[in-house]
Order: C-alpha cells, then sequence, then structure tokens
C-alpha cells in the first residue's frame, strides 16, 4: 500500500476560499502569476510553477471536485493508468474499501523501497564585489548519500530482502469492524515491514537498511555577475540521496549580500551620497569618485544646488536575467550633500559679508508663488493641524 500523502492546498495556493468563484480563482492566479513569474522574479519559479498548477486544478470543474472530496487530482499515483482504481491517487479507494470492503478496488500492493531524495539548502554570504563580478566558492555540505557498501540495496554482503510474513508481500494489512453500515474493512500499512511487502533480515551494518549515509563533502559552485540578496543557485543532483539509494534532489545555494560601506542597492541600479563642501558646489569642480570599476572622475557643475542627483550610466550592477544571462548594467545614482558650514572665523565672516554685498545678498527676497500667497499659508496650517 503506498503511503498516505496529504492532499495538496491548492485553495490555500491561490489565497481563496473553497466556495470562490471561477472569476475570483482566475484573478487571484493573475496577480500571483504577475508576481512570480520567473522573469520579474527568477527566485520564485518553483513557487510560479505550483500556482499555475493550482490554477489548472481549480479551473477545470472535474479536477476541482476531486479536490472537493479530500483528492488530489495531479498525484502521480492516481488512477490515469488503465485497469487501476481510479480512486487510488485521492483518498476515495480507502472510502469505498470502507464502505464495501476490499474486494471493491483491490489492494494498491507495497511501496518501494527506492524513495527520491530531499532538496537541500546552504546559505552562501557574498560582498557587493562578489556580486557584481560572479565568484567560484568551494562549499562544504552534509548531506546523505549512496552508501558505498550496500550501493543502496540496504542488505549486507550478497544477503536479499524476504517476503514479510505478516502481510505475505502486500504491503498492507486489514481489518474487518461490523457498524451499523454492515461489515467495514480498512487497510493500513504493514507495521512490520512499513508497507514494503519484503523485510532485510540481514541489514548493511554501515546504513542500518537504509541505502544511504550522511557525509561532510565539498563541492564548487560558480555564482554568476549580478546575482542579489534572496536569489538561488540551482545544483542539479547534489541535494539529500533518496532512501534505498533513491535519486538525489537538488541542492540550492541562496545568496546572503551583506551591506555595503558606500553603495546601497536597488535592483541593478547603485546609490551613493558624496558631501561636497558649499565652495566647491558653487564654483565647480572634479573629484575622484570610488565606483566598482575603480576610481574614476566625478564632474561638479558650477552652481551645483543641494540634493542634485548626478547619474553615472552603466556603472551600477550587471543586469542577471531569470535565463541567467546578463543583458547590460544599471546605473550609478550620485546623490549630492552641500555641506554648509557651522562655525566660521572672523576672516571667514568678513569674506562671506563681503560676498553677500557684492551679489546684494544682504536682503532675503520672498519667492511669489502666482497664488497670492494663500496656496502656501494653506500648505503650512493644514500640515500643522490648523482647521
Amino acid at each position: 500500500m503506498k503511503a498516505n500523502k496529504v492532499a495538496r492546498d491548492y485553495y490555500g495556493i491561490l489565497g481563496v476560499s473553497q466556495d470562490a468563484t471561477q472569476d475570483e480563482i482566475k484573478r487571484a492566479y493573475r496577480k500571483l502569476a504577475r508576481q512570480l513569474h520567473p522573469d520579474v522574479n527568477p527566485n520564485e519559479e518553483a513557487r510560479f510553477k505550483e500556482v499555475t498548477a493550482a490554477y489548472e486544478v481549480l479551473s477545470n470543474p472535474e479536477k476541482r471536485r476531486v479536490v472537493d472530496l479530500g483528492g488530489d487530482p495531479l498525484d502521480s499515483g492516481g488512477g490515469g493508468r488503465p485497469g487501476g482504481d481510479p480512486f487510488s491517487g485521492f483518498g476515495l479507494g480507502d472510502i469505498m474499501d470502507a464502505f464495501f470492503g476490499a474486494s471493491t478496488g483491490g489492494g494498491r500492493g507495497p511501496r518501494s523501497r527506492v524513495q527520491p531524495g530531499s532538496d537541500a539548502l546552504i546559505r552562501l554570504d557574498m560582498t557587493l564585489e562578489e556580486c557584481a563580478a560572479g565568484a567560484t566558492r568551494e562549499l562544504t555540505v552534509d548531506t546523505a548519500i549512496l552508501c558505498d557498501r550496500c550501493h543502496g540495496a540496504g542488505t549486507q554482503n550478497n544477503s536479499k530482502p524476504v517476503q514479510c510474513d505478516t502481510c505475505h508481500g502486500r504491503g498492507e494489512v486489514q481489518s474487518v469492524q461490523r457498524s451499523f453500515l454492515g461489515q467495514v474493512v480498512t487497510s493500513r500499512p504493514c507495521p512490520v515491514c512499513r508497507g514494503y511487502g519484503e523485510v532485510i533480515p540481514d541489514p548493511c551494518q554501515q546504513c542500518a537498511g537504509d541505502g544511504r549515509t550522511r557525509s561532510r563533502r565539498t563541492i564548487s559552485v560558480n555564482i554568476p555577475a549580478g546575482v542579489a540578496e534572496g536569489m538561488r543557485v540551482r545544483l542539479a543532483g547534489q541535494g539529500e540521496v533518496g532512501p534505498g539509494g533513491g535519486p538525489a534532489g537538488d541542492l540550492y545555494v541562496e545568496v546572503e549580500e551583506h551591506p555595503h560601506e558606500i553603495f546601497e542597492r536597488d535592483g541593478a541600479d547603485l546609490h551613493c551620497i558624496v558631501q561636497i563642501p558649499m565652495t566647491t558646489a558653487a564654483l565647480g569642480a572634479t573629484l575622484p569618485l570610488k565606483t566598482l570599476d575603480g576610481e574614476e572622475e566625478l564632474q561638479i557643475d558650477p552652481g551645483t544646488q543641494p540634493n542634485t542627483q548626478l547619474v553615472m550610466t552603466g556603472r551600477g550592477m550587471p543586469k542577471l536575467r531569470s535565463t541567467g544571462r546578463v543583458d547590460g548594467r544599471g546605473d550609478l545614482h550620485v546623490h549630492l550633500e552641500v555641506l554648509v558650514p557651522t562655525k566660521l572665523d572672523a576672516a571667514q565672516s568678513a569674506l562671506l559679508r563681503d560676498l553677500a554685498e557684492m551679489r546684494g545678498e544682504n536682503e532675503p527676497s520672498l519667492s511669489h508663488n502666482g497664488k497670492g500667497g494663500g496656496g502656501l499659508f494653506s500648505r503650512l496650517r493644514a500640515s500643522r493641524g490648523h482647521r
């Protein structure tokens, strides 16, 4: 008998209630698909596929009916096989067995000892410079690997598994009870062989019959240029080996990007703040600026105002597409912060007074807003809570 599985919550995957209409299901799917599409969010490809599968199920009336009955129409063990139990994939076979006995559907047979392995996840710390250039790292991982003594068989030397005496190879045992419905026959996995239909009398001493052992090993991973916080690199077949020497899952390397002391990242664009003296903003200058490509010249024009933003095209991060290909680079946004002196000596104060007198700046000037002042004062009063 196959191991019992919990049916997937397709309604929960789409975030809708069980009585949702088809229009509500379609709207929910479209919203999630826009957020999770690999071209928009390459980190969520697996979830995008899960959401798409859920929509395909719930948009099909027959498949949705199966879900509402507690089943999973996408279960690979379902009744799509000719001659098989059409309800075995989603639990209705158990209900039929409970009401009418096993003779209506027959047993489902023992489950395979060989099962696929699980995926594994490891996090990798990277600097902004490493994310920009890409890197090759040697990682130490601790996963289940194929037992090198029994090669997945789980047996010692040349011994073989034998049929279970309790279930006689069926992998399940049945019990009969009487109720107001009549005779009720229920099936459950054999407690001796755990549903395999066979036992290993002489298990491998190294893996205790599991067909796999845990081991620490070193693997090399290539991180492409342009990766960002939370992105994952998939290494196929480098995850956990499955029970009985089953195929290994995948290993995902998730990037954890350290904050940079100068640059702040926004996708492929970088931002930094450059503080300049008041005199430099007025007179202009050419300043050295450290970028990811080395030191470059930053041109400050005369008369530069506070909060001016200069854009250095193509000096940001590589643009990494969902295919893993780099398509151009972002920009570097330089935010200029003009520093006004707070302490002046007598000579400096005198120079500034002379400059102000030469420019006619001794008296403040009021700027007209074109609305007689009413618009500005209304905004000021509103911001202060006046009625």
